[in-house]
């Protein structure tokens, strides 16, 4: 497996509102997606466009969301993970679990509508790490 494009960066925020305005604000961003709701994983999401890769701000939906958990621990938010393409997200599992790395859920569908995975933060040097398959480009 090979290391494939950043694709974004997650950040948890206390608010979405609150974290768009910050970036619209220091950044004068305006490429900014509409609200997509992930109940399954417990967030709500918006993604800054930035000229090569995005943002991700991530926002929890009830106390049982792992962001919220993550806010608990950080209150003003902060990055929550770093999110890699690879071509094949079970393909992927399989390989990083035959390499002993502990797969948090089988592969699922995340916020760009492709499958993801995550891979667990102490076996990745402290860094939750999401593999997604790419999204289609026009």
């Amino acid at each position: 497996m090979s290391l494939g494009r950043l694709n974004h960066v997650g950040i948890a925020v206390p608010s979405l509102d609150e974290g768009v305005a910050r970036y619209e604000r220091m950044f004068g961003v305006t490429e900014i997606s509409e609200v997509i709701e992930l109940p399954e994983q417990g967030v709500r999401v918006r993604f800054v466009e930035t000229p090569n890769s995005q943002i991700e701000l991530l926002e929890p939906m009830g106390e049982n969301s792992p962001v919220a958990k993550f806010l608990e621990r950080h209150p003003q938010g902060g990055q929550h993970h770093v999110c890699f393409e690879v071509p094949d997200a079970h393909a992927a599992k399989a390989e990083f679990e035959a390499k002993g790395v502990r797969v948090l859920s089988p592969p699922r569908v995340g916020a760009h509508g492709t499958l993801v995975i995550f891979l667990h933060p102490k076996d990745m040097g402290g860094v939750l790490t999401e593999l997604m398959e790419p999204v289609a480009r026009a």
